[in-house]
């Protein structure tokens, strides 16, 4: 005779389950106090500082939304910005935030105005080494410059980006405005700046080089 299970069963059976999908969930999703979080800076130019957009609508306020609880992001990207004045302001701003990531995003105002590849480089490995020594990890990213400044400015400018990746060993977005800058849909009437429709591939752009440097944190403050 095939006996029947009570209905009061069914119930807690359900409960049961359900209570164990959620400790399930919990336990996988990372935890981070506030003091633990890990603090994310982004040390740009008008690209980061959603230049003719409203500020809810750039790439680095979009990382914010992405990260939530589980990292602090502060902005020192100015419109305009060289890597000059960023090297002028870096070492306050290091000091002050103490990131545990540095995203250095500058070089695009060197290349039009023409300024020497040589310093703009001398002035991201300041910024690189002073990163490293605050034992900050640092991401550069990458920008290119129209065809008609010359191939071989071009390539000397392009290439500071290369090398400095390789000297110091740090992960490199080659072009932050891949899939971006050649498509006019996207690009504000200036062709300089992108379209708040850009800004999430721009962060889809960075994202693939900077999880591996969040997951890093993450694993560190759970041993």
């Amino acid at each position: 005779m095939k006996r029947s299970i009570p209905v009061a069963w069914h119930k807690l059976n359900r409960m049961v389950t359900g209570g164990l999908v959620v400790l399930i969930v919990t336990l996988s999703a990372p935890t981070i106090n506030a003091n633990e979080r890990p603090t994310v800076l982004v040390m740009g130019d008008s690209l980061s500082a959603a230049y003719g957009l409203e500020n809810d609508q750039g790439w680095v306020t979009l990382l914010e939304k992405r990260l939530s609880d589980q990292a602090t992001v502060t902005n020192a990207s100015i419109s305009g910005e060289t890597t000059s004045g960023g090297l002028q302001r870096f070492s306050d701003i290091l000091t002050k935030q103490q990131p545990d990531i540095v995203l250095l995003e500058l070089g695009g105002n060197d290349g039009l105005r023409g300024l020497a590849p040589t310093q703009m480089r001398d002035n991201l490995a300041s910024m690189i080494e002073q990163s490293q020594e605050a034992d900050a990890q640092v991401l550069l990213l990458g920008i290119d410059i129209p065809p008609n400044y010359g191939q071989a400015y071009r390539d000397a400018f392009t290439g500071v980006y290369y090398s400095l990746a390789e000297e110091y060993d740090v992960p490199l977005v080659p072009f932050l405005l891949e899939d971006i800058a050649l498509n006019q849909a996207l690009m504000q009437s200036d062709g300089i700046h992108p379209t708040a429709d850009a800004q999430p591939i721009i962060l889809d752009n960075v994202w693939p080089e900077l999880e591996p440097l969040l997951d890093n944190i993450y694993q560190a403050s759970a041993e």
